[in-house]
């Protein structure tokens, strides 16, 4: 391709409104441009790069046996009614009614679709195991759009879907894209890391994200010093060193407790200051409104609610904190909640609760507090806190430690959620209806690629993966008069032959600028004509990643056989480490 017939669009100077790496480039390089919050235009760079790693997925369903078809974006509300995703899917789903006055959505996933569909394909044992996919676009309405594409309102995402017999059919085909993911995310040139995760509003009964380490990460994870946990922080659960005896009886009633004056300390970091007590001999009420009702959740006062487990612990499709008028509707005055007096509002205990023989609590009263709460030892208590770096591993291997990840894929065990609610089943072998049991597995096509400029980058630009780059080479001519030109032609119709995937900046521009585009674009290779090669028959080879740079001397042939080779080292590089990978699982 000539640059000069090409539409690049680079930019000196960063955009005002992008705050990360990726961002920032895939606009100063001329991949994306913005239309409107969180909706990007795809340039024709950026779409060559989008291509191929929409390609490195396809290989690698397919070479697992997955078919892939495309189902419509727009599909009815029925469908979500039936699975009871059409209230837990809440605002994020974008919902517009016909001219029928009818529901439809938008697609943000396409569990329901694919199973009403292969419920109708689906006949026999003998028809399963199957796994289908498709590479669609998909829309939530984020309530903050962020970070360019890395979370969009339109996007695009590989999602799998896989209908078994039985649970360990099922394992076995999650295992397969277990080590899918592994080999296309390594292929990609990301590094991942698998962690536990909650299954969110898909149901099901486990659950895997591959992150990538990274600042800018909205997930927080954490892993053992040992090596054996690696988990998202919402779904990491939280061990305490040993329980404490209650001091005394269970306290039952606020007027049993001493009741002492704490003026104006609304906050914990007040109350430990005011009452020379450490956070974790208090204990806090924070409620909540799930699904329209008051609730509570009660906790050491060290700890932070963890509300993905409160709100499994709950089956509540919506949460929300409550308001200070909820609170002052039970009794109470913000910043003073007690765990009594409540009325009749339903109380979670937190497990923490049992490592100390008695708390400081609220009074229900401003600017008070009470001391010496004594727990009920006999009521329920359950794991409802968020886990922190310094914890114990739930492995028992060292203390846990913490950093951020960028979620690029995601892959669930579903259970039976979605065939029985579409009442899906096959004839087994004994004659008798089996439903099949399903697994789900997603990766966001566009957050890969930032992902993949925010792991590959430095000051100057990107510094692409071979694989993932809008081209292998870029070909810069710094030629005088029409000789040289047609020289720089001919190796440039040389590479083509070779198959290799050639810009030619052939642009009426100065060395600098070529150079620059050159590097903020991130082509893997650049291979330089001047008067080195014109005089003396000698090119310059750079390699963007490495830094590393070749002479290579001769003819066409010598020149192009030179790039070639270079290609190939970096595509060898990225095909080892999925292999290797790959033998690592199996």
């Amino acid at each position: 391709m000539l640059a000069s017939r090409a539409i690049s669009g680079t930019l000196r100077d960063d955009p005002g409104d992008a705050v990360v790496a990726s961002h920032r480039l895939m606009i100063r390089a001329g991949l994306v441009r913005k239309l409107g919050s969180g909706l990007y235009h795809l340039l024709p760079m950026g779409l060559r790069s989008f291509r191929k790693i929409e390609g490195i997925i396809r290989e690698e369903m397919n070479a697992t046996g997955a078919l892939e078809f495309q189902l419509p974006i727009l599909t009815p509300s029925e469908l979500w009614q039936t699975s009871g995703r059409w209230e837990a899917m809440g605002r994020e789903m974008f919902r517009l009614k016909d001219r029928h006055d009818q529901y439809n959505v938008l697609g943000p996933t396409h569990e329901e679709a694919f199973t009403q569909l292969l419920g109708g394909l689906l006949h026999s044992y003998r028809d399963l195991p199957r796994n289908v996919y498709q590479i669609h676009t998909k829309f939530r309405d984020e309530i903050r759009p962020r970070f360019g594409v890395i979370r969009s309102r339109e996007f695009v995402m590989k999602d799998a879907y896989s209908f078994d017999l039985d649970e360990a059919g099922l394992e076995t085909t999650y295992q397969s894209m277990r080590r899918a993911y592994r080999r296309i995310f390594a292929r990609l040139g990301l590094e991942t890391i698998p962690v536990e995760a909650d299954s969110g509003s898909m149901g099901g009964s486990g659950s895997e994200e591959f992150m990538v380490a990274s600042e800018i990460g909205e997930e927080t994870l954490l892993l053992s010093e040992g090596g054996q946990y690696r988990g998202n922080q919402e779904k990491t659960p939280v061990l305490y060193s040993q329980d404490a005896k209650p001091k005394g009886k269970a306290t039952t009633q606020l007027s049993e407790l001493e009741l002492v004056a704490t003026p104006g300390c609304r906050t914990i970091e007040q109350v430990v200051e005011f009452m020379k007590v450490p956070a974790s001999a208090i204990a806090k009420t924070v409620l909540y409104r799930a699904d329209e009702t008051l609730v509570g959740v009660v906790l050491r006062a060290d700890r932070q609610v963890n509300e993905v487990k409160l709100k499994n612990a709950l089956g509540a499709i919506s949460l929300e904190p409550a308001s200070e008028a909820d609170i002052v509707s039970l009794g109470s005055v913000p910043g003073y909640i007690a765990p009594l007096g409540l009325g009749d509002t339903r109380l979670l205990w937190d497990a923490s609760l049992n490592t100390a023989p008695e708390f400081v609590i609220g009074s229900n009263q401003k600017d008070h507090h009470c001391r010496g709460f004594v727990p009920n030892p006999s009521r329920e208590s359950q794991d409802l806190a968020l886990a922190v770096a310094g914890d114990p591993s739930p492995t028992g291997d060292g203390l846990l430690r913490e950093m951020k990840g960028i979620e690029v894929g995601h892959i669930f065990k579903l259970g039976y959620k979605y065939t029985k609610a579409f009442n899906v089943s096959v004839l087994g072998e004994d004659g008798r209806p089996v439903v099949p049991i399903m697994g789900c597995y997603g990766i966001g096509v566009n957050r890969s690629m930032a992902t993949i400029i925010e792991q590959w980058h430095d000051e100057k630009g990107i510094r692409w993966p071979i694989s993932a780059a809008p081209f292998e080479l870029c070909l810069v001519g710094i030629a005088r008069g029409e000789d040289e030109q047609a020289r720089v032609r001919e190796v440039y119709e040389g590479l083509l032959a070779a198959g290799c995937e050639v810009l030619w900046d052939d642009r009426d521009a100065r060395p600098g600028v070529k150079f620059n585009d050159a590097e903020l674009i991130g082509f893997p290779l650049r291979l330089t004509l001047g008067k080195g090669y014109f005089e003396k028959g000698e090119a310059e080879l750079s390699l963007r990643q490495s830094g590393e740079q070749r002479k290579l001397t001769g003819d066409v042939a010598s020149v192009v056989r030179g790039v070639l080779l270079a290609r190939e080292e970096l595509h060898r590089e990225l095909r080892q480490a999925a292999d290797s990978l790959e033998e690592a699982l199996s």
